[in-house]
């Protein structure tokens, strides 16, 4: 039997990504059941998987919210001479968004409760100086007490710079705010045009940009306005419309995080968790147990980098 950092024992796999595994594990320190997302050696020894698995487990410690997966430890094992790098993770009961999506659109109640508790958990990431930059449904995971958001891998501080030095962005082409395409800081807008993305995708079953690669796709977030809803029975008129707000290829004019949760919540009647008071550590930052399905989701390669349309020899994105 395998243990890791001396109290974490493997139990159970659960699933297996490109750069990682994932356990179900049994904490003999604290007497509770785990998720231990397990990077190869290959990846523990590649210094920027390693970055993205660090910084995962730093900004996801940072804060606590029902609606963001918990982060509770990150160490490093050794195994036959070689380090292996482990985030240890709350165990979730869930299916990934994206998996649900396949069926086709969500009922408008059900779509609007899972956004306003995504932005609920980004409105928390945003008070602490964190932008996510990766959200989508794949890092989403549906549980009984609610949506949950997984993965800040290739989250950043607020203000800091988006782009890497070689001027590349992280990031997958549907969801990316076309104020990220030029060189800028990391800003908690750019998660809310992403939460717009997945709203309309929850209530369409489709993107609002039509596109057939990613090129076009980043072309369509600069240029293109989403199309138009189609008629929802029953649709509130207040949910196209913070829908279509956060859409706004201005990242001034779109919501805060905190007000998209709050209007989507009143929105379909369903309460959320946002605190009264939020104090962001930068002045950027915006105002006041695991299926299968959910640790192959989370086992994923991080998001690669995103260039701009046009910029020749490197592709759109590396994200899976």
């Amino acid at each position: 039997m395998r243990y890791l950092g001396g109290r974490y024992r493997l139990e159970r796999k659960l699933g297996q990504g490109g750069m990682a595994s994932v356990w179900e594990a049994h904490d003999e320190v604290l007497d509770r059941e785990v998720a231990v997302k397990l990077l190869t050696p290959e990846h523990t020894a590649d210094a920027e998987a390693f970055d993205r698995a660090r910084n995962e487990a730093r900004y996801g410690a940072r804060f606590a919210h029902p609606n963001v997966v918990s982060v509770y430890d990150f160490g490093t094992s050794r195994r036959a001479g070689r380090g292996t790098a482990f985030l240890v993770m709350e165990l979730v009961e869930g299916q990934p968004l994206g998996a649900v999506m396949q069926a086709g659109p969500l009922d408008w109640r059900v779509a609007g409760r899972v956004c306003a508790e995504v932005a609920a958990g980004l409105a928390a990431a945003h008070g602490h100086g964190i932008v996510h930059r990766d959200v989508k449904p794949a890092n989403i995971v549906l549980t009984s007490s609610g949506a949950k958001i997984l993965d800040f891998g290739v989250a950043a501080p607020a203000g800091d710079p988006d782009h890497l030095p070689d001027g590349s962005l992280l990031g997958t082409p549907a969801y990316v705010a076309p104020e990220r395409l030029d060189p800028g800081p990391a800003s908690p807008a750019s998660d809310v045009y992403a939460v717009g993305v997945l709203l309309y995708q929850c209530l369409t079953g489709r993107l609002p940009y039509p596109a057939d690669t990613d090129e076009q796709m980043l072309r369509a977030h600069l240029h293109t306005a989403p199309t138009p809803l189609p008629a929802i029975a029953g649709l509130p008129d207040e949910l196209a419309e913070v829908c279509a707000a956060a859409l706004d290829k201005l990242p001034e004019a779109r919501p805060t995080s905190v007000a998209l949760a709050l209007i989507l919540s009143a929105a379909v009647d369903v309460p959320v968790h946002v605190p009264p008071v939020l104090r962001p550590h930068h002045p950027s930052a915006a105002p006041p147990a695991a299926t299968v399905a959910m640790a192959i989701s989370s086992a994923r390669l991080p998001a690669g980098p995103v260039r701009g349309p046009g910029t020749p020899g490197r592709p759109a994105s590396r994200a899976r």
